[in-house]
């Protein structure tokens, strides 16, 4: 049994409780990178042969707001054209790689948790995703088709808007890129907790600073409109305060096996 262990130690040393020295972890590190970087290159080298119907989807709010019967975007530079299809097509390879990516997060940071908590590393994938997902399609659906009508609502009888498509797509993939990042905090709240950094009790009496956060943050992210930044703002609150609860949940299951006692380990006692 001992040489068991020995071995399996051997094998894969995370196993252990001893601490890794710091050029393993940048090590591990490395290799994570390398493997999320190559997971974006195939995607995006996937997304390039769709690259015109991706970005036509993509800017087809800023397009319809351009008029009645849309309008055409402008390209000003020789290579405007090329380069905004090639920050699409990695765009679009970033978003297919997103399971690899989150994936590669949770190996890396999974040896310092607890044994019922490496467990979940398909749901922490698929959940990841979900929610970034989630918020690129609620932004994409309810949000950008507000803010595009409102920076068109300034053309008056001298003046026209004539938007080039790099500008266009530069602030399209913000706030794409800003609402799937935000509806990632209950991700980020649960490794708040399950990091040890703050518990469920803290974030709950946090609240009201959680809430004020939220809306500067969604200030910050959104054009200077009310209708959008309440739109992102509130999302935001439900799924802080559903993360809130995740970390209730796992935070007493990890209180419950940090506490279990180990057992001793002695000689065997004689049945004399």
């Amino acid at each position: 049994m001992r040489r068991s262990r020995l071995r399996q130690r051997r094998r894969n040393p995370a196993v252990t409780d001893e601490p890794l020295p710091l050029t393993t972890h940048l090590a591990e590190l490395r290799t994570r990178l390398a493997r999320a970087l190559l997971a974006i290159a195939v995607g995006a080298g996937a997304a390039w042969n769709f690259k015109e119907e991706i970005f036509g989807f993509l800017l087809e709010p800023a397009v319809a707001a351009l008029g009645p019967e849309g309008g055409r975007l402008q390209a000003i530079a020789p290579t405007e054209i090329f380069f905004t299809y090639l920050k699409c097509a990695l765009l679009a390879g970033f978003v297919l790689s997103l399971p690899v990516l989150f994936w590669q997060v949770w190996a890396f940071v999974a040896p310092g948790l607890y044994a019922n908590e490496k467990k979940a590393i398909l749901p922490f994938v698929v959940v990841s995703t979900a929610l970034f997902g989630g918020g690129a399609v609620f932004g994409y659906q309810m949000v950008f088709p507000i803010v595009f009508q409102f920076f068109t609502s300034f053309d008056s009888d001298f003046v026209e808007s004539a938007w080039t498509m790099r500008e266009v797509f530069a602030l399209t993939t913000r706030l794409f890129l800003a609402f799937g990042v935000a509806f990632e905090l209950p991700v980020f709240v649960f490794f708040l907790s399950i990091t040890g950094i703050v518990d469920a009790r803290q974030l709950l009496k946090g609240t009201p600073y959680a809430v004020l956060a939220v809306f500067i943050t969604a200030a910050v992210l959104t054009p200077p409109d009310v209708i959008s930044q309440i739109l992102l703002a509130g999302p935001m609150i439900v799924l802080y305060l559903l993360g809130v609860g995740v970390a209730w949940i796992f935070g007493g299951a990890r209180r419950s096996e940090a506490e279990e006692p180990t057992p001793a380990v002695g000689p065997p006692q004689s049945d004399a």
